[in-house]
């Protein structure tokens, strides 16, 4: 599905930036708080939540939650995604939806060797 290429696509990019971004910064003290750690994990394991359902999940206010979404982005661990994939399948045809992603699977699997992860669909 093109959906699950993408993502695959766009994690193997993100690990690399981490990854490089984790040698360069390796004498350096974390940038994150213990608290802030701990939103990213959740973050992570919900998988995309709103800012509502982070904070229904962890039991805190609206804007407490968005303040700590909102340190998170400006240290650039999280961005705002406003739609999924559904715009692109609105955009073009099934083939051309088809082509996409033939080819984010080859970038995926052939161009980017030096990540590996797992096959995890979203």
């Amino acid at each position: 599905m093109l959906r699950d290429a993408f993502f695959t696509v766009y994690t193997k990019f993100k690990l690399h930036f981490y990854k490089e971004i984790f040698q360069r910064f390796q004498s350096r003290e974390a940038s994150l708080t213990t608290v802030e750690t701990f939103s990213m994990e959740t973050i992570m394991a919900l998988g995309k939540p709103t800012v509502n359902e982070f904070a229904s999940f962890m039991c805190i206010s609206s804007p407490n939650a968005a303040y700590k979404v909102n340190s998170l982005i400006r240290k650039g661990y999280l961005r705002k995604v406003q739609s999924e994939m559904e715009r692109v399948a609105r955009r073009f045809t099934p083939e051309e939806c088809g082509r996409l992603e033939a080819m984010l699977e080859i970038v995926s699997h052939e161009l980017m060797p030096e990540v590996q992860i797992p096959d995890v669909k979203a």
